[in-house]
């Protein structure tokens, strides 16, 4: 069945209005017609049926028939802080860690973060991510949209991490491998993990102590000296495997 997106204010409406690109695709490739059935969500973990009632040449009207049962699978929610990269590296990242269901996304500035846009460009880049997220939630079918947060400095990152179970920062110079037996240390069941990364040249040392006096724990990715946004990917995956919801 076609998923369709639609923004959290139309599912309050019994009639929704389908315009563009999706009610081209729906009508010229798709050749559903009135009567068919789609599935809407609204990026908020929220999915309804609804049934195509009309369509003409730009749009399509369907009808809500009901809200569906929400999946309350127990996989931990795991956000990523990533220190600034260069901006291209970071729109890749926030459309792959998107395509990998991570739920929240936090730059920030670390001592040898290179890139430093300033307040004007980094409006202009949380509009574009959070249109990237978007783009990726509607092509990967997420129930729920990557939560962006503002730009914030190291420090910050550390006190927003208190209430997570889990605190990982990925190290180059730390050779123990991240395992599931660091969230069973716990001894609280998972809910949420917070997993941090830092910038093209690491971080320093003195950023590690200050993570691990603050909980985290340090974890490498192996023998190989990977590229950052290489590292970001590869431990976001392990994370979701270990903890989250592509693991058997």
């Amino acid at each position: 069945m076609r998923h369709v997106y639609i923004d959290p204010a139309a599912a309050k409406k019994r009639l929704v209005t389908i315009e563009g690109a999706e009610a081209h695709h729906i009508k010229n490739v798709l050749r559903l017609r009135p009567g068919d059935q789609l599935k809407l969500f609204d990026g908020t973990g929220n999915e309804y049926l609804a049934v195509i009632s009309s369509i003409d040449a730009d749009n399509m009207e369907v009808e809500i028939q009901h809200k569906l049962k929400p999946d309350l699978g127990a996989a931990a929610r795991v956000i990523v802080a990533q220190a600034f990269l260069k901006e291209k590296k970071m729109d890749d990242l926030v459309r792959k860690l998107s395509e990998l269901g991570i739920a929240g996304w936090i730059p920030f500035f670390s001592q040898r973060s290179i890139a430093r846009p300033d307040k004007e460009r980094l409006a202009g880049r949380d509009k574009r991510w959070k249109r990237i997220a978007t783009e990726a939630l509607k092509q990967c079918r997420r129930k729920k949209m990557l939560e962006i947060s503002d730009a914030l400095a190291f420090d910050e990152v550390l006190e927003l991490s208190k209430p997570c179970d889990l605190k990982i920062v990925f190290w180059e110079n730390e050779a123990a491998p991240l395992t599931q037996d660091i969230g069973t240390k716990t001894g609280i069941p998972l809910k949420s993990i917070m997993v941090m990364l830092g910038p093209e040249g690491g971080f320093t040392e003195q950023e590690i102590e200050a993570a691990r006096q603050n909980g985290f724990v340090t974890a490498g990715l192996g023998p190989r000296i990977l590229r950052a946004e290489t590292a970001t990917l590869a431990a976001s995956t392990l994370v979701q495997y270990l903890f989250g919801d592509m693991g058997p």
